[in-house]
């Protein structure tokens, strides 16, 4: 049997992170990933980091790619009435600013730095089940092709998604777990076209929400605002474009050019939080313990914020011989975990149309982003909150 520092569960962003920042502090661990590398590529996901996101990537040496082929933005425009106001995120918030680079590149680059570095990956491992995490010897087991597998380590990190085996194998009434569920999703379309402006533009109308976001200067990702159960069969390309360009300001909808898409999705909407992240010797990080609606572009920067936290405690233990960091994992994660949270709720719930909302629920929408366009008050705290706010705040 094989015994490591730490056994990571999940191969995506955020197990990447943190192997590579154990990696850097002479920290022995190991990766288990249930999909192949192809699949965790090949999984089209978020593209808006935060400072906090791109210093850490450069902390880990791995952000030369990012920085040349990523988007600065100082801002975005926020749609409202068919027209579009700026929102100056570099101006109100004293020189922030966040970064258009896809979690697909983001994923490559950690991929490609974990392999140089010759640290260990295991993919397409099986039946994953984790075991006596709440003593002090934990072991994870696996099949792969058939061939049973065993590793003792001192902790276990969970990073293999809200559904993963990890949050599982929490014993029943040790999780306690927050949720609600949005009466709407985001039906997505990529394509290889120019984006309609150089930032992202948020639209509030009548019909619905809409973003149109990019993923580079020659590749565009945009949603619109669909019904629970919807699916993407019921969409065509054109029809998708004839819906987006309905929701935006006419100068938009005349500049955007359209095309065949890559790919076509719909993802619900959720808030879900499970509280505590530490169970004896497992933690839980990212989307193990949390889940935002995409709409304040936050579960990347929540998982590295995670990876963050936790490599602090793992090192402090392994370095400084003190589990203070351990013992406070938990509760510094979820503080941030649900100011990202209530700004989340308020970003959907300020930008979508809710099927019972009414002419009531509209009203109120429309007063609120009006104040907001024109309190400096009010769009300063929208864009601290985007850029992420500080990480021991």
């Amino acid at each position: 049997m094989k015994r490591v520092q730490v056994a990571i569960i999940g191969g995506g962003p955020s197990g990447l992170l943190l192997g590579q920042r154990l990696h850097q502090a002479g920290i022995d661990a190991v990766i288990l990933e249930q999909r192949s590398a192809a699949y965790v590529l090949g999984r089209i996901r978020a593209g808006v980091l935060e400072q906090g996101t791109v210093d850490l990537m450069d902390q880990l040496g791995v952000g030369q790619r990012l920085h040349a082929q990523g988007l600065v933005h100082g801002g975005f425009d926020l749609g409202f009435r068919n027209t579009r106001q700026r929102i100056d995120l570099h101006r109100l918030t004293h020189g922030r600013q966040v970064m258009v680079y896809g979690q697909t590149e983001l994923t490559r680059d950690l991929m490609d730095a974990r392999s140089a570095c010759g640290a260990v990956t295991v993919y397409d491992a099986d039946e994953v089940q984790l075991h006596d995490f709440d003593g002090t010897s934990p072991r994870v087991s696996w099949r792969r092709h058939g061939v049973a597998h065993e590793l003792q380590c001192d902790f276990i990190a969970g990073c293999d998604g809200f559904h993963g085996v990890s949050r599982a194998s929490v014993p029943p009434g040790a999780l306690k777990v927050f949720e609600r569920h949005y009466p709407f999703g985001w039906l997505g379309v990529l394509s290889e076209t120019p984006p309609v402006s150089h930032e992202l533009i948020y639209s509030n109308h009548e019909r619905g929400f809409a973003l149109c976001s990019m993923r580079s200067l020659t590749r565009s990702r945009y949603y619109i605002q669909c019904p629970a159960g919807d699916t993407p069969a019921r969409w065509s390309d054109q029809a998708f474009w004839d819906e987006l360009r309905r929701r935006l300001d006419p100068e938009s909808a005349e500049r955007m050019v359209t095309g065949p898409s890559i790919e076509k999705s719909i993802a619900p909407l959720r808030s879900v939080v499970a509280e505590p992240m530490r169970f004896g010797r497992l933690f839980l990080a990212g989307d193990a313990a949390h889940i935002v609606p995409p709409t304040g572009a936050k579960g990347l920067n929540l998982a590295a914020s995670d990876v963050q936290f936790l490599s602090q405690a793992l090192v402090e233990h392994y370095q400084q011989r003190s589990d203070a960091g351990i013992d406070r994992y938990s509760g510094r994660c979820l503080h941030r975990v649900w100011n990202a949270v209530r700004f989340s709720w308020w970003f959907t719930s300020l930008m979508h149309r809710f099927p019972d909302g009414g002419e009531f629920g509209q009203k109120l929408q429309e007063a609120e982003i009006g104040y907001l366009l024109q309190s400096e008050a009010a769009a300063t705290a929208l864009a601290e909150n985007y850029v992420g706010l500080p990480l021991e705040r």
